[in-house]
């Protein structure tokens, strides 16, 4: 049994622990890999660049409307593949492959922002696109590799060290491309939109590197089906996607969070891809709004490290009610926002919470998922997270319309985190399969 299983008493001996248990290091070293290109490239530099100069001198309004048609794309595919490659993964025991293929789409796409010209939107619209179909498949079979390194009782903890890694390891290179683009003379630079380019080719490189460790110190679970051909393991997959289907009506308690997670990540995805455009719309400089994005990177952290050991500690259903009902005041609080040091509050509070109620929602999902049958239970857990990011913000957008109000198109996320609050009230946590790996 591992250090990290041995489960210390003390919070600090737990932390230790966790740096201390390789598998579950490595794992966590690829949030703080992938989660750079949440920040620099999603978050961060690729809505602005992709305005300014792909689409330079085009009305705001249909590059707008191009980066939107980006996304839309972009999560549909994640929308349909996402069950069926990790019905495939899971009947073919090769989740790590399917990771690596994805990460090498990602990394390689991130990449190849350098190379488009100024003006090709289309063709940057493309490239984007493919990245963050990497981005994301690589997340349903990272996530399903959890019930790999550790145990049930542990499922807290490790998720939530690996959401706080990939806080502090997106934030810090965001903070480097930050600096170069502010001062790219000192960096040996022409201009900021170089150094915008360059640092998409950071992202790719720090991606890559630090997604090394996982591939060789996690271990692989077993394949649940004998191998095959390629079409026969498709054919397979499909089959076992179906019986996932149907085996949420023996799941009651993973189809019941399912439904409460549809409606809470909706909202807090939401706030997170709206937040910077709430910023502008109150007539906030930009400036301010990338410090709000980094305060929330640091702030982080350490909060969903404290979270992981709070949910340890009062269970994860209660620590996750608490973290949706801090993004309801949120909303409430955003409402009434009149000056940039609010904002600031506002983001170091989100950067409080954000981590951890992704964390302890994969964690607390965990228990309800047959380990066998992971990756394809994951991937409807993701399928229906990057669903809820096209519902959210058409809910903000149609209320501002009707309301000519954009506080209260914030103040409407509200009702998507009530209504998740009130399903995962009839979620029993001692209603989950039995999962475990071998010492």
């Amino acid at each position: 049994m591992s250090e990290t299983e041995a489960s210390p008493a003390g919070p600090v001996a737990r932390v230790r622990a966790l740096f201390k248990d390789r598998p579950v290091f490595a794992w966590a070293l690829y949030d703080w890999g992938n989660s750079v290109f949440a920040t620099t490239v999603l978050a961060g530099f690729f809505p602005v660049f992709f305005k300014e100069y792909w689409n330079a001198g085009t009305d705001p309004v249909v590059s707008t409307a191009r980066l939107g048609f980006a996304n839309s794309v972009a999560s549909c595919a994640v929308l349909v593949m996402a069950p069926v490659l990790g019905a495939l993964a899971d009947g073919g025991g090769v989740r790590k492959r399917f990771l690596g293929f994805f990460t090498g789409l990602g990394v390689l796409m991130a990449a190849a922002l350098w190379l488009v010209p100024q003006g090709a939107w289309s063709t940057a619209a493309v490239v984007y696109v493919l990245a963050s179909v990497g981005f994301s498949g690589a997340i349903v079979f990272y996530d399903a590799l959890l019930v790999a390194v550790s145990r049930p009782e542990r499922y807290d903890e490790v998720s939530a060290f690996g959401f706080s890694l990939g806080y502090i390891g997106g934030g810090l290179l965001f903070a480097g491309n930050v600096a170069m683009t502010l001062w790219p003379g000192a960096f040996g630079l022409a201009d900021a939109a170089e150094a915008v380019r360059l640092s998409f080719v950071t992202v790719a490189v720090w991606w890559l590197v630090f997604a090394l460790p996982l591939f060789r110190a996690v271990p692989e679970p077993p394949p649940t089906q004998a191998s095959a051909g390629a079409r026969a393991a498709v054919w397979a997959s499909l089959r076992e996607l179906w019986q996932t289907v149907r085996q949420y009506r023996t799941h009651r308690m993973a189809a019941l969070f399912l439904a409460a997670y549809f409606f809470y990540i909706d909202g807090v995805h939401t706030i997170i891809r709206m937040a910077v455009d709430y910023g502008l719309a109150l007539g906030f400089p930009a400036e301010s709004l990338i410090v709000a994005l980094l305060i929330t990177q640091f702030v982080g952290f350490p909060a969903a490290l404290a979270y992981g050991l709070a949910a340890n500690r009062f269970g994860p259903k209660p620590t996750l009610y608490f973290g949706v009902a801090v993004y309801v005041g949120v909303t409430v609080y955003a409402y009434f926002l009149s000056s940039v040091t609010e904002f600031y509050i506002l983001a170091a509070v989100i950067g409080l919470v954000q981590g951890g109620v992704q964390a302890i929602s994969r964690s607390l999902y965990a228990r309800f998922v047959p380990p066998a049958q992971a990756g394809a239970f994951f991937g409807f857990f993701n399928m229906l997270g990057r669903f809820a990011a096209i519902i959210g913000p058409s809910l903000v957008a149609v209320t501002g319309l009707l309301t000519g109000s954009s506080r209260l198109g914030i103040l409407s996320v509200a009702v998507l985190l009530i209504a998740g609050m009130v399903l995962l009230g009839f979620v029993r946590e001692t209603e989950g399969p039995p999962a475990s790996r071998p010492a």
